[in-house]
C-alpha cells in the first residue's frame, strides 16, 4: 500500500469524506494548515478522520483560509512518502512546499479544484507558472481547468481527469417528492408559493444574487426565490424592501439534513454567480434532480450543464435572462420531467467513491510505471 502525503487547508467535510475514501486504499496521511476558518461556522467543518492520520501544524494564519506554515519541509523530509500531492498550492505554506521540493528534487502531484485564465500582470503571471509548472502530474475536474493550468506551465500529457463533488453516493437521492411529500414539507418550513427557486450561498456579491432579486421583479409573485446562506447583510435587507420583494425569503445557515428539505420542496436552483471557480451546490442541486440556472462564471456549471438538458448557462450579470430561463422552465412541464431525468444521470457520474477512484487509479499507473 503506498504512502500518500496530501497537503490542504482546511478539514472541509466533502475533503473529509474524500480521504476518509482514498484511506480505504492508500496509506495515507493529511496534513491541515488550520483548523478553523474566519468566515464560517465552526459547525461547518469535520473532525471524522477514521481511515487516515490527520496532522494539523503550527503556523502564521493569514486571510479566511490559509497558514503559514515552515514545518511542513520537515514533514516532507522525514516522512518518506511515496507520493506528495499538493491541494492548497495557492497558499504560503503550499508554494512553500513546491519551492522545497523543487529545490531537492522530489516528486508531486497538484490537484486543483478549478482555475479561470486571469488577465495577470507579468509578475503575477510568472509567480503562478513558476509554482504550477514542474509537477508529476495534475488532477483536474474540468476542461476549464485543464486549459487553466496549461495556460500556467502545466504539461498537457500530465493532466488527469477526476470527478469532483461533495457527495457521497449514499447522497443521491434519485427520486421526486410526489405531491403530497412535497406540500407537508412545504408547510413545515413555512413556504407559501406554488413554485420555489433556490439558492445557495454565502451572501457576498460574487455570489450575484442581487442579480436573482432583480431577476425576481419579472416573475409572478406566486414564485417564492428562497436564499440558504447565512445572516443576510444589511445591503441585502434594503434592496429587498426597496424592490419591494415579498416573495424572496432569507434563509440562515442550515445543517445538512434542514437543507436536504428545502432541495426536496424546490423546483429550480440558481446560482447567478459572478465567479466560482468550481461551485458544489451544483452538484447538490443535481443529485435532488433540480433544473440549475448558473452563469459561464461558474466552472462547475460550465463542465456539468448542457443548455436545454439539465438547465442552462447564462451570461454573469444578466438579470432579463435569468428571469427568461427560469419563466421557461417552470413553465414547461413536459420538458421539465424530461429535465429532471437527466439532472439525476449526470449527478450519479459524481460521488466521492467515484473521485477517489480516479485518483487511486493514477497513482497506482504511475507505480507500475504505465504513465
Amino acid at each position: 500500500m503506498k504512502k500518500i502525503l496530501y497537503m490542504t487547508n482546511l478539514p472541509v467535510p466533502y475533503k473529509i469524506d474524500f480521504f476518509n475514501e482514498l484511506g480505504k486504499n492508500m496509506d495515507l496521511t493529511v496534513v491541515f494548515e488550520r483548523r478553523t476558518a474566519s468566515d464560517r461556522e465552526d459547525s461547518w467543518l469535520s473532525s471524522s478522520f477514521f481511515n487516515f492520520k490527520a496532522m494539523f501544524i503550527n503556523g502564521k494564519e493569514y486571510g479566511n483560509e490559509a497558514a503559514f506554515c515552515p514545518e511542513i519541509c520537515s514533514i516532507i523530509r522525514k516522512g518518506k512518502f511515496d507520493e506528495i500531492v499538493v491541494g492548497a498550492y495557492y497558499t504560503l505554506t503550499g508554494m512553500l512546499a513546491i519551492q522545497y521540493m523543487k529545490i531537492h528534487k522530489i516528486s508531486y502531484y497538484l490537484s486543483s479544484d478549478g482555475g479561470f485564465i486571469k488577465d495577470d500582470k507579468k509578475i503575477k503571471r510568472y509567480i503562478k507558472q513558476h509554482f504550477i509548472r514542474g509537477a508529476k502530474g495534475y488532477f483536474s475536474p474540468s476542461k476549464m481547468t485543464d486549459q487553466y493550468l496549461i495556460h500556467y506551465g502545466a504539461n498537457e500529457k500530465k493532466i488527469h481527469r477526476y470527478p469532483f463533488t461533495s457527495l457521497k453516493h449514499s447522497d443521491l437521492i434519485m427520486r421526486v417528492l410526489n405531491n403530497s411529500e412535497k406540500q407537508k414539507l412545504k408547510k413545515k418550513l413555512k413556504i407559501t408559493e406554488e413554485k420555489i427557486v433556490l439558492g445557495v450561498g454565502q451572501f457576498i456579491p460574487r455570489k450575484g444574487w442581487d442579480i436573482l432579486m432583480e431577476a425576481s421583479l419579472n416573475l409572478s409573485k406566486k414564485i417564492g426565490i428562497y436564499i440558504v446562506g447565512g445572516k443576510a447583510t444589511e445591503e441585502y435587507i434594503l434592496l429587498r424592501k426597496k424592490m419591494n420583494l415579498d416573495n424572496v425569503h432569507f434563509i440562515d445557515f442550515k445543517n445538512k439534513d434542514i437543507l436536504k428539505e428545502y432541495y426536496y420542496v424546490a423546483d429550480v436552483f440558481a446560482l447567478p454567480t459572478r465567479e466560482d471557480i468550481w461551485g458544489l451546490v451544483i452538484n447538490e442541486a443535481l443529485a435532488y434532480g433540480l433544473p440549475v440556472i448558473t452563469t459561464d462564471k461558474c466552472m462547475a456549471g460550465l463542465e456539468m450543464i448542457e443548455n436545454e438538458k439539465n438547465g442552462y448557462i447564462i451570461p454573469a450579470d444578466d438579470a432579463k435572462k435569468l428571469a427568461e430561463k427560469l419563466t421557461l422552465i417552470l413553465n414547461n412541464e413536459n420538458s421539465y420531467k424530461e429535465m429532471r431525468k437527466k439532472c439525476f444521470k449526470t449527478a450519479e457520474f459524481y460521488t466521492i467513491e467515484k473521485m477517489s477512484e480516479s485518483y487511486v487509479k493514477i497513482l497506482q499507473r504511475h507505480e507500475w510505471g504505465e504513465i
